[in-house]
């Protein structure tokens, strides 16, 4: 049969292959046969191949478990090398602005022109900005898709709403400067650089003495609320004490009635009818002197309180700010208080308001800027415009010291370190910048330092 079946190509290799096959054939009988004639025990073995089984499967899932738990501390150690390695980056001199093109364009016009004055006034030169602009969230992560690059800091968003998730980035080892306001969103490679109320708060906390007897009047928004949020704890950490609080809507519908329970109204002009009522029973001149003296007034008796914060602004102020001495909460006796958002000149002609302190800066620190932002750009700037030129000098400190991204966490994780500018010194804390500030008061249409 070899012989017949043998390839001409391969003479020996198909006698070889089939005496293979025809051993094979021969040895599967004989372990059939073999097999066939060994005794079984037919349960036990079922029994062991049921907790052979459970066994596996145990083993299976451990192995399982402990492939993932490998996976995992393999993919923490890759990522953790991964942000070293993006960490240890040198500060890249090429600057990415991102700011809205559609909404609060006039606030994105006056950070490019701030921008644009503090690089020709500080004469620098190791710095590149590019100007990004971008109409909604979407576009917004797409520029920084873009441009993102370790060592790369970014200047923006503008908005809080903006800011939302931009922390997904840190890993790439970048740095960004928001604008935001939302306190939350200040942490990992996001700083946010912004006027806030806490600076504000301290600076007036710390001015009061142990005399001062404090109240709250603010408006149901997120200013007024916010402020009302983190006065009790400002508070505790001062000499002075706060008394009372009192809130009205927004629109002001009810601001007549909170200012009312602030002051006691309807209390202390019930007291006052009660003595006109004793004074006319008496005939003796000094009651009639003294109920001619009284007629003049609305109410009597002292105020629970010495000082009075107003946490508002804008228009609302100057219709906010008059009505207090109309019932009878009299800034001559009572020393009205503000806030940082105070720092603007329209507020500084109300009669009300003169012989009020806010905390702020001297206004004589900024006047060259706004006088070179008028005479180039021909506008005001608006308040906020200082806070791009301040942090133009901080960036150009980075990179002059070519910082790497984790020493320029190091530097601004300094509380020690504080940088000055157009609105003072300023450090960062927990991400957010801190300022010092200093007590200005409105004197002749004027605000001027509290020495």
């Amino acid at each position: 049969m070899a012989l017949l079946l043998m390839s001409s190509r391969f003479p020996m290799g198909v006698a070889i292959m089939y005496r293979l096959l025809a051993s094979g054939c021969v040895l599967i009988l004989l372990i059939f046969i073999i097999y066939s004639c060994t005794p079984r025990i037919i349960a036990n073995e079922d029994i062991f191949t049921k907790e052979q089984k459970k066994d596996d499967i145990k083993n299976v899932i451990q192995k399982k478990v402990n492939t993932k738990q490998d996976q995992k501390e393999e993919s923490n150690s890759e990522i953790s090398l991964y942000l070293d390695e993006n960490n240890d980056v040198n500060i890249i001199s090429e600057i990415e602005v991102i700011l809205p093109s559609e909404q609060n364009i006039e606030i994105t016009q006056n950070f490019i022109n701030s921008l644009e004055l503090s690089i020709y006034n500080k004469n620098i030169k190791n710095l590149s900005f590019n100007i990004n602009t971008y109409s909604d969230k979407q576009h917004l992560h797409d520029i920084i898709d873009a441009k993102i690059q370790a060592g790369k800091i970014f200047v923006g968003p503008l908005t809080s709403d903006d800011t939302e998730n931009i922390n997904k980035y840190c890993s790439y080892g970048v740095i960004f400067f928001s604008f935001a306001s939302k306190r939350q969103l200040g942490s990992d490679c996001i700083y946010l650089i912004n006027f806030f109320a806490e600076d504000d708060l301290r600076t007036l906390f710390n001015h009061f003495d142990s005399s001062a007897r404090v109240a709250l009047l603010y408006p149901e928004n997120d200013y007024g609320y916010y402020i009302n949020k983190i006065i009790d704890e400002i508070s505790v950490n001062s000499k002075a004490i706060l008394v009372n609080k009192s809130s009205y809507n927004e629109d002001l519908s009810d601001a007549r009635e909170a200012i009312k329970e602030l002051g006691q109204y309807e209390l202390r002009r019930q007291e006052l009818e009660r003595q006109k009522k004793i004074l006319l029973q008496s005939n003796s001149e000094f009651s009639k002197k003294a109920l001619k003296k009284i007629e003049k007034f609305e109410t009597i008796g002292a105020l629970d309180f010495t000082h009075v914060i107003i946490a508002d602004y804008n228009i609302r102020l100057l219709e906010i700010a008059p009505l207090l001495p109309f019932y009878d909460i009299d800034p001559n006796k009572i020393q009205f208080v503000g806030t940082g958002v105070w720092d603007d000149e329209a507020f500084f002609d109300e009669p009300s308001l003169q012989r009020a302190i806010f905390p702020g800066v001297s206004r004589e620190k900024r006047q060259n800027f706004e006088k070179e932002y008028i005479n180039k750009y021909n506008s005001k700037p608006l308040r906020i415009s200082t806070i791009m030129y301040d942090l133009v000098g901080l960036l150009a400190y980075i990179v002059n010291n070519q910082h790497t991204v984790e020493s320029t966490f190091t530097l601004l994780n300094n509380q020690q370190l504080s940088f000055e500018g157009l609105d003072g010194k300023f450090s960062f804390e927990n991400n957010l910048i801190k300022r010092d500030l200093d007590i200005l008061k409105i004197k002749n249409k004027q605000a001027l330092l509290l020495k």
